[in-house]
């Protein structure tokens, strides 16, 4: 019989392999877990396989629109979605506004704005939100007293008026959009984040990493970072929602990207110049388009809320 300690190291497994697969495990039965609620939940489901036609719409608006979306043809102007010409082949799906610009060609090149917007904006607010969270619930005094003085002077201004008068002294454009409605939205993440670091930060492993000499910025970044994000990845699901609808809502009054740029907010405003009771495909395609993109995300928000509060885990 072999002695235990004389077998090689090589023998035993290493405790880098031990800690990876422990790892692996944990992410393999967390994924498990997340199918089979969404499963079992089926609107989330539903709701997943919209965004992702609209992401995959996005990306290849350019391979998948059947025109330019600012081709001028007057000859076609205010078609009726799925006329046909005299030689019998289709023109239009979904029509043509008033300019006989296609509509469908403006509504998938629609869908990189309302994206691109929504989800530079979030990433913005959330990054600039949650560090000033943190910062303000780890050290306190003064640097939270400071945070959230700010954080209540935007909540005392509407933010959609605050929106407007940025953009009038601004400028119309992408960039000055997403600036706005990014820093617009830090305030429910710096309060989320602020709350929730207060909390960890009277743990005991917040403690241990103190009497080891850990420094500020790691125990913030690597230690309560980590265990405060759950909350944080909900509110940003829900604020994907809020900024596609503030993005429409300011291209609808003139203030959001240039004319020239299609969106979803800019096809609705063109819209109120005409006729719905006869020319009702100007107004309900690019509504249906922000219906069900903002109610796809909500229902995803929703089902993130269940599936990250520790308290339903044992349930789902």
């Amino acid at each position: 019989m072999t002695d235990q300690a004389t077998l090689p190291l090589s023998a035993a497994p290493p405790t880098a392999d031990i800690l990876t697969l422990g790892l692996r495990e944990k992410e393999q039965s967390g994924l498990k877990r997340a199918a089979r609620s969404m499963l079992r939940a089926r609107w989330p489901v539903l709701s997943l396989f919209i965004l992702l036609v609209v992401i995959f719409v996005a990306i290849f608006a350019p391979e998948l629109a059947p025109k330019a979306p600012n081709r001028i043809n007057l000859i076609l102007r205010l078609k009726e979605p799925f006329a046909r010409e005299r030689t019998g082949e289709m023109e239009v799906i979904f029509g043509t506004d008033a300019m006989g610009r296609d509509v469908l060609s403006r509504l998938r090149y629609g869908a990189r704005i309302s994206l691109l917007v929504g989800m530079t904006a979030v990433v913005i607010g959330g990054l600039l939100g949650t560090t000033l969270g943190i910062l303000a619930g780890y050290f306190g005094g003064r640097v939270d007293d400071v945070i959230m003085r700010l954080a209540d002077i935007q909540l005392a201004f509407p933010f959609i008026l605050l929106a407007i008068m940025v953009l009038v002294i601004l400028g119309r454009g992408v960039l000055n959009l997403v600036l706005v409605l990014g820093v617009g939205q830090w305030v429910t993440y710096a309060r989320i984040a602020r709350g929730t670091t207060m909390a960890q930060r009277e743990k005991e492993y917040i403690e241990a990493a103190h009497s080891i000499g850990a420094g500020n910025f790691r125990i913030m970044f690597w230690g309560i970072l980590p265990n405060i994000l759950a909350p944080l990845i909900v509110i940003a699901s829900f604020n994907v929602a809020s900024v596609i609808l503030s993005e429409a809502s300011l291209s609808f009054l003139g203030l959001g990207v240039p004319p020239t740029v299609p969106t979803w907010g800019g096809m609705l405003a063109e819209s109120r110049d005409q006729l719905l009771a006869n020319r009702w495909w100007l107004a309900v395609f690019p509504g249906l388009a922000i219906m069900l993109t903002v109610l796809s995300l909500n229902i995803l928000g929703d089902w993130l809320r269940d599936l990250l509060d520790p308290r339903l885990r044992g349930t789902m």
